[in-house]
């Protein structure tokens, strides 16, 4: 009787955190309506995984708190993706007209340890690797592999033996799934993405095509508040990339439902601008406009003055964690506020493609790929401090990580193990209890 006890005892708390934080965030702080609420835990409910993408708070809320060797001085934070997991790395062509692997989320970007990154992903990891099948001799050897790439590519950046300004990954120098979709990525058209989402009418003027892929009318309000804020957008536009007012003129504009499990409730719109303007509809561009709101890290890192000075648009935080972490960035790049909401935007480009994971079956694949995604995870942190335009670090965030793992190849590796193990396990208890939730008390 005390042992069922015990069992119950922890379980309620555990489950009454759950529901404390995703009150907190969902309901008061994203502010998400019912129905929102209900098409986000409807993606989360899916698997393990799929819940632990979709609560990054509640994550941050545990690690947080928990001791690590490896982390970095509070003084010497590192810029952070914030969000990184498996699905949060794609093949895309950059500015240069390079075909290349990289990350792909940027919303959470934040100054913090870089552990925290790593952390999240080796977890992810291991959830992927569980839900593929793999055994869990598979998953310590995934999150080692992970771990020793890191470590040596950090390496080599604070040698100076490689430089994360100039580094990249395309299908030159990888392998398996993130080689076979950089390879299809090769062999699409400019247009895919304008064939895609829009159509063309009689006299050759081209629209969103409303009939697919989501895409749904703005309210007459929403029509007038993009077009008064867009000249926000144009002078937020890097000088050197600006392309001239009637490059940037807007021809159709559409809600775009449907979202990443994490940014569900996030308002977001296509535009479609006329591009070169010289009356070739096939040179019209797409342009995504999202939300931007508080980095979840922001609440349970320390408080930060001068970023926020810094950084008060958070549809500028993105964008600059983008234009940190990316050697080269979309032109298109630019932040607004609408209707009191900060938002960024970015091109819809017609070359993004994700892993698949029919590619992804092999352990030997799977090895291949993380090995590349650390090599990219090590690019980013030692990229950001590189060239950004306000001096918020004096200092090589690779010089501070590899004090922290200089000689700690054994050790770093075993705690990534020991780690990921745990939370693979809390992640797949807080799934049970999360669903439980729902059936007894949210969906009621």
């Amino acid at each position: 009787m005390i042992k069922e006890n015990v069992k119950e005892t922890k379980r309620y708390l555990r489950k009454q955190t759950i529901q404390t934080i995703l009150e907190e965030f969902d309901g008061n702080l994203m502010d998400l309506t019912k129905t929102d609420r209900k098409d986000k835990y409807r993606k989360m409910k899916q698997d393990p995984y799929s819940f632990f993408r979709g609560s990054a708070y509640l994550y941050f809320y545990d690690v947080v708190n928990i001791p690590f060797h490896y982390h970095t001085p509070q003084d010497k934070p590192t810029w952070i993706m914030g969000d990184m997991h498996m699905d949060n790395f794609s093949a895309f062509r950059n500015d240069a007209g390079h075909i290349v692997f990289d990350v792909d989320d940027f919303d959470e970007g934040f100054l913090g340890s870089y552990l925290y990154d790593v952390l999240r992903m080796v977890v992810s990891i291991r959830l992927f690797a569980a839900e593929q099948g793999f055994q869990e001799e598979d998953r310590d050897e995934f999150v080692a592999h992970f771990c020793e790439k890191y470590r040596k590519q950090m390496k080599k950046f604070n040698e100076g033996k490689d430089d994360p300004v100039t580094t990249e990954f395309t299908v030159d120098n990888t392998k398996s799934a993130i080689k076979k979709a950089l390879e299809k990525l090769e062999e699409r058209e400019a247009t895919h993405e304008l064939e895609k989402q829009t159509t063309t009418d009689g006299e050759g003027n081209r629209h969103f095509d409303r009939e697919k892929h989501k895409l749904k009318n703005v309210s007459n309000a929403d029509w007038k508040r993009l077009h008064e804020a867009w000249p926000e957008y144009i002078d937020s536009l890097a000088p050197d990339t600006f392309r001239g007012e009637a490059h940037y003129e807007i021809k159709d504009i559409v809600k775009k439902s449907g979202a990443g499990i994490g940014s569900t409730g996030l308002k977001r719109y296509y535009v479609l601008i006329e591009g070169k303007h010289d009356g070739k509809h096939e040179d019209d561009v797409i342009l995504e406009v999202k939300e931007a709101r508080t980095p979840i890290p922001a609440y349970f890192f320390p408080y930060d003055e001068d970023f926020w000075v810094m950084h008060e648009h958070q549809g500028e935080r993105v964008i600059t964690t983008q234009q940190a972490m990316h050697h080269m960035s979309d032109p298109y790049l630019g932040y607004l506020e609408v209707n009191g909401k900060d938002f960024y935007v970015r091109e819809r480009s017609p070359y993004e493609k994700d892993l698949k994971e029919k590619h992804l079956q092999k352990a030997k694949s799977v090895r291949q790929t993380v090995g590349v995604m650390a090599k990219v995870a090590a690019k980013i942190h030692a990229r950001a401090d590189v060239d950004l335009e306000h001096d918020i670090l004096d200092y090589h965030s690779e010089t501070e990580i590899m004090k922290v793992l200089k000689g700690e190849k054994e050790g770093f590796i075993k705690e990534m193990q020991v780690w990921s193990k745990f939370y693979k396990q809390r992640v797949e208890e807080d799934y049970e209890l999360f669903v439980e939730w729902l059936k007894e008390d949210f969906d009621r």
